[in-house]
């Protein structure tokens, strides 16, 4: 506890650290903020069926995102899902597209293009979301809508396009946010701002879980240690997940780190289990996403709402099926567009680096890629088990929004924004020769959920 206030000590104590944390704090506290502002004609006290659809499923993790906006109908219901969609089509388009790979090249010129781009097609995204919400806003709740309840206060022509203005202006708002926090704070601020919203969340499912296991029937004070004990585990597998551990099977370990030594230095290869990290689970999720957007253009039709509720049902096994195929599937290929083998072996020529008993160049590149094919598979299952355990944990008996935590995209978005964080503020302590928040001063952070902001 000591050592651990003298830290704290610390980081106040550098001026630049602390203005980032007080930006940081601050920007975060506008975005909660806006969270609580209804859009304009919507009477707040009458969401209760919005608030019940936005209780469970895929809703519910919209809502969850989204800080609780979503079911709140806030200015800021839409969130940040539609840049973070918007970001993913951009990445996936950098690995098809020449053009993009050109810009991909340019440096900071490139990347100042790319965002540019990313912004538009935010803005193009929501542009499509914003009437799909306000159509389920309406089917949901219409009693809470004036324009319905009393056309003659409020034209319901005028309240759709200002409500579509507000939510779009609302998302773009979030990605400023995003952006300043980046600039000026500490931290990703686009991953932050979907972590804040996530953990508002976690106070009231631990007081409904404890209130739960009070009863006759819940299983009393030791069931509800017995759940914290094991969130505790999945927490600490989602950390290793998240790192992307470098610990892969000795048969491959040996073939693969080239000991020689250059200048002091050790030369290694740093293949991981999990070169990936979170970005599976954020592309599978954006595409289950999908049928419950559309649906919401159709609240009237039962055929679309039954496709809908089957792909949306975080419950059934053909929902976690079809999430746990995906996240394999684009576990691999997010592999295959961040880690190049061409790339690791020509730059471990160029070093010197050689891997014993495999000539540099061409067959260098292929064992690596081999090798890497080989470790992914363990990874991606691993990630996928991790992903589907709130469903496992809901069967188990664990309520629906406690169980939210013990895994899936929530549990490790919110570890590795935390050791991101963390890192960069460890960074700023050992460069101004004071002792990490952690005594070894190995804090790994992961790569950012977002595309370049």
């Amino acid at each position: 506890m000591k050592d651990l206030i003298q830290t704290l000590r610390n980081i106040f104590k550098i001026e630049e650290l602390r203005t980032k944390l007080l930006n940081t704090f601050l920007f975060i506290a506008v975005y909660r903020l806006a969270s609580h502002i209804v859009l304009p004609g919507v009477d707040p006290n009458l969401l209760g069926s919005l608030k019940n659809q936005a209780s469970q499923g895929i809703f519910g993790l919209l809502d969850m995102f989204a800080g609780g906006a979503f079911s709140q109908a806030s200015i800021v219901a839409l969130g940040i899902m539609p840049y973070i969609s918007a970001s993913i089509v951009v990445q996936i388009l950098g690995v098809a597209v020449p053009y993009f790979q050109k810009m991909q090249k340019e440096g900071e010129s490139g990347r100042n293009k790319i965002n540019q781009i990313t912004r538009w097609l935010t803005v193009l995204v929501v542009a499509g979301q914003a009437p799909g919400y306000l159509v389920n806003l309406r089917a949901q709740a219409q009693s809470a809508i004036i324009a319905y309840s009393n056309p003659e206060a409020l034209s319901p022509t005028l309240w759709w396009i200002t409500s579509i203005i507000i939510l779009i202006s609302g998302t773009l708002f979030v990605m400023w946010l995003g952006e300043r926090i980046q600039e000026k704070g500490i931290g990703n601020g686009i991953s932050l701002l979907i972590m804040v919203g996530i953990i508002a969340r976690l106070p009231f499912a631990l007081r409904d879980e404890f209130l739960s296991r009070l009863n006759q029937a819940g299983g009393g004070l030791i069931m509800f240690l017995v759940e914290l004990v094991a969130l505790f585990a999945v927490v600490v597998v989602s950390i290793l997940l998240v790192q992307g551990t470098r610990k892969i099977p000795v048969q491959f370990a040996k073939k693969i780190v080239g000991n020689r030594q250059y200048g002091g230095v050790r030369q290694y290869i740093p293949l991981k289990v999990n070169a990936a990290g979170v970005m599976p689970i954020i592309f599978a999720q954006a595409i289950m996403f999908i049928p419950a957007t559309v649906a919401q253009f159709f609240p009237e039709s039962s055929s679309m709402q039954g496709i809908a509720h089957s792909m949306t049902d975080f419950h059934s096994v053909g929902y976690n099926v079809t999430f746990a195929a995906l996240i394999i599937l684009f576990t691999y290929f997010y592999t295959a567009i961040t880690v190049n083998p061409n790339q690791m072996a020509d730059d471990m020529k160029k070093n010197g680096g050689f891997i014993p008993g495999i000539k540099p160049g061409k067959q260098t590149a292929s064992f690596i890629d081999d090798v890497m094919s080989k470790i992914t598979l363990p990874g991606s299952i691993f990630l996928a088990i991790v992903a589907i355990l709130p469903a496992i944990t809901k069967i188990i008996g664990i309520s629906n929004n406690f169980a939210q935590f013990y895994g899936g995209t929530s549990l490790l978005i919110l570890v590795g924004v935390i050791l991101d964080t963390l890192q960069q503020i460890e960074s700023h302590l050992l460069m101004r020769h004071y002792d990490g928040l952690m005594k070894s001063g190995r804090i790994k952070g992961r790569t950012s959920i977002s595309a370049p902001v």
